[in-house]
């Protein structure tokens, strides 16, 4: 069986789509059709159902795709595992950041890395903690530097490297900045602006409430924490940041509840055999968990 046809039908499966699965793979969208053809006939199986411009798994495309991604997977693995034997720190590193720790943490490793290895191709993706999680899941990724899962795929082995606390914080003239302590039920009187319901830092924040029986009136929500600063910052409600956020310009709120912390670190998959390039990027953040910084 090809494995480029397996790619290819992979593609197609991930996209829901022939031209933007022949895209990914820097093909024409004949070519991507052929390939699949190829793949149906090898199986004697229709794998796709195309109604319209609508395409989708039949119940054999659907039993088939879980095998194919494990068959490509240890292909990908075996091929590492050969290269490895060299000693040579080269190759392309694949590695996905969330925005925060890309602005706030990787810059000095980063810099530390490409001196150190200049061989290395970095393919490096800037995505949500959530987005990079299931990359790594799927196999797409070596590496991903994120705010780690509350409770992980047993098949994900996720490392601390920095601990990350959360201050509660208005802006400066919000009319709880002037109260010397404040309670989760004040700040439910008020609008929050918060990350979205289904990222890892969201998560921490409401099993605080919801412990209490309560529920933020959140009223504005973005990934970007950047964003939900300037927001609060001019006055539009209050929210949960990280304390490398927290500056002059925005008040922290002393709340009757212990304080917020979130675990960013890294992410890999437990079955797939590490590159000689990301054991050694590995090895720089455990360096930076052991300074502290």
């Amino acid at each position: 069986m090809d494995t480029n046809a397996l790619q290819a039908f992979v593609a197609v499966a991930e996209t829901g789509s022939f031209s933007r699965a022949a895209e990914k793979l820097f093909l024409t969208q004949s070519a991507m059709s052929k390939r699949i053809l190829i793949l149906e006939q090898q199986l004697n199986s229709r794998l796709f159902d195309r109604i319209g411009r609508t395409v989708g798994l039949t119940e054999a495309g659907h039993e088939l795709l879980p095998r194919a991604n494990r068959i490509l997977l240890e292909l990908e693995d075996a091929r590492r595992s050969l290269s490895n034997l060299s000693g040579e720190v080269s190759g392309t590193l694949s590695v996905a950041a969330s925005h925060h720790i890309s602005l706030h943490r990787l810059p000095p490793i980063l810099r530390q890395y490409i001196r150190e290895f200049p061989q290395v191709k970095l393919d490096l993706r800037f995505d949500e903690s959530e987005i990079a999680y299931d990359n790594v899941l799927k196999g797409n990724l070596e590496i991903a530097l994120i705010t780690l899962a509350p409770h992980p795929a047993p098949s994900i082995h996720s490392k601390a490297i920095w601990s990350d606390k959360l201050n509660y914080v208005v802006a400066t003239d919000h009319p709880l900045a002037s109260l010397k302590r404040v309670t989760l039920e004040q700040l439910c009187d008020y609008p929050a602006i918060l990350s979205g319901s289904a990222t890892f830092t969201r998560q921490l924040a409401n099993l605080q409430f919801s412990q209490l029986g309560l529920q933020p009136d959140t009223t504005m929500s973005t990934n970007y924490l950047d964003t939900i600063r300037m927001m609060v910052e001019i006055g539009l409600g209050w929210s949960l940041l990280p304390e490398t956020m927290t500056e002059n310009s925005l008040s922290i709120l002393n709340v009757d509840v212990p304080p917020v912390t979130r675990e960013l670190g890294y992410i890999i998959h437990k079955d797939r055999t590490l590159s000689n390039a990301a054991r050694h990027f590995i090895h720089l953040l455990e360096q930076a968990a052991e300074k502290g910084s």
